[in-house]
């Protein structure tokens, strides 16, 4: 299933100056979390949980997870 077939829930929540989105995917339950400043655009927050959630379901390959080798999020230095 593709990223653009799944259902995703937002849940953005002012803490002061900043904002925490977090996204989850409804078929597996993964929830990803980022925080932005409060001001930054509603459609930019939402398209940065997006990908992070992707890169947690393994979608995002082209994102560098994964350079070790070894199935671990990262880079190998």
């Amino acid at each position: 299933m593709s990223g653009e077939d799944r259902d995703v829930i937002f849940e953005i929540t002012r803490i002061g100056d900043a904002q925490r989105v977090a996204a989850i995917d409804v078929a597996t339950g993964v929830e990803v979390v980022v925080q932005a400043p409060a001001n930054a655009a509603l459609a930019d927050v939402r398209t940065l949980a997006l990908r992070k959630l992707k890169r947690a379901l393994g979608g995002d390959e082209a994102a560098g997870g994964g350079a070790g080798g070894d199935g671990r999020p990262g880079k190998l230095v």
